[in-house]
């Protein structure tokens, strides 16, 4: 194929980010959008000079010029969305976390090793950042030694104002708050990095704003979490000695935004701030010295918190990967990386019910 035809469900995300980047490669099309408000179809339809819009999510993962759809939506709806792209031949790219509990992402994964002929992703586009790049190859260059403790610390002043009205967000039901958000993305890089898997979690979650007012005006019970605190267990490997992690993700958190993780190993450590600017630690120096990383090229439009320029990097490599006829993309994140995370996920939810840690 010349070009890589997508047809993209949501109009948030995938407005802001993902329509944008797919763009910018130069070599894909968006032929169609999906939203549950027609009006916002019709607006990003206008926006992108695309020429099929719709309210009706099927007319757009059927659509019969779409090569990949992007199922970019709460996380209620990932499993009856990708299982019917799935049906209809269509290559997934789906949003994170992969669907509301293991139950469902293990369909979800089943039917993509049926169709083992499509290419089946997560979007865990921090992968692809240059900086966290390097550091993977770092560790496995043997650069910190075996990896003791992994820090990771998110926080975010975006949802801290009580005054942001009531959305899918704030309701656990249609799988919104931080842990599924934006917790999901630290376990997929904890794996990633380490190539060992979360053995045990122990989980504490909070909310601090408790009710929001809806669009009609009236207040309704905040049910989701804006904070996430845990502690895990990883299994040894080649790169991991008995490892334990440390996580702190909050989107109330003021003044400024925060997205790090730090890798201490037995003889060194690594650290990686949100655009990919990355640090080693050596023993025989109290300082924290600069690596060389070429940064992102940076995804106009949208702040720079990091995630836009990762997805650019993303897409990029998705759609020249496809273009190929490659049924695989060095790197990214799989349906089977997807289910690992969720149970991850489903983990934790039990742990912060029951007060105790729970084994994955």
């Amino acid at each position: 194929m010349e070009k890589l035809r997508i047809g993209v469900i949501g109009t948030g995300f995938a407005k802001n980010v993902q329509i944008p980047s797919f763009l910018k490669t130069g070599n894909a099309e968006i032929v169609s959008v999906a939203s549950a408000n027609l009006e916002k179809a019709r607006q990003t339809a206008e926006q992108f000079s695309i020429k099929h819009f719709t309210n009706d999510w099927r007319e757009t993962a059927s659509h019969k010029d779409v090569d990949l759809v992007c199922v970019t939506t709460p996380p209620i709806f990932h499993e009856e969305m990708t299982l019917f792209s799935l049906e209809h031949e269509k290559h997934v790219l789906c949003e994170k976390p992969m669907a509301m509990n293991a139950e469902q992402a293990k369909k979800m994964l089943e039917k993509a090793q049926e169709k083992a002929h499509l290419l089946c992703l997560i979007d865990h586009e921090l992968r692809f950042q240059n900086g966290r790049k390097i550091a993977y190859k770092l560790i496995r260059d043997g650069q910190i030694g075996k990896i003791r403790h992994i820090k990771y610390n998110f926080r975010a002043p975006h949802r801290g104002n009580p005054e942001l009205p009531w959305n899918w967000w704030y309701d656990e039901s249609q799988g919104g708050g931080v842990l599924g958000a934006i917790v999901s993305h630290v376990f997929d890089s904890i794996r990633w990095f380490s190539g060992a898997e979360v053995c045990q979690v122990f989980c504490q979650l909070q909310t601090h704003i408790k009710q929001r007012r809806d669009n009609s005006g009236l207040m309704r019970k905040v049910t989701s979490d804006d904070e996430a605190n845990l502690i895990l267990r990883l299994t040894d490997n080649e790169l991991t000695e008995d490892a334990t992690v440390n996580i702190s993700s909050s989107m109330v958190e003021y003044p400024i935004y925060q997205n790090r993780i730090e890798i201490f190993g037995s003889r060194g450590s690594l650290r990686i701030e949100f655009d990919g600017r990355l640090f080693i630690g050596k023993p025989e120096k109290e300082e924290w010295q600069a690596v060389e990383v070429e940064l992102d090229e940076r995804l106009e439009g949208v702040k720079n918190t990091g995630w836009g320029d990762a997805f650019l990097a993303f897409a990029k490599v998705l759609v020249k990967s496809l273009i190929s006829g490659e049924r695989k993309v060095e790197g990214a994140a799989t349906f089977e990386d997807g289910y690992k995370v969720q149970l991850i996920l489903d983990a934790a939810k039990r742990s912060n019910q029951i007060g105790c840690a729970v084994k994955v």
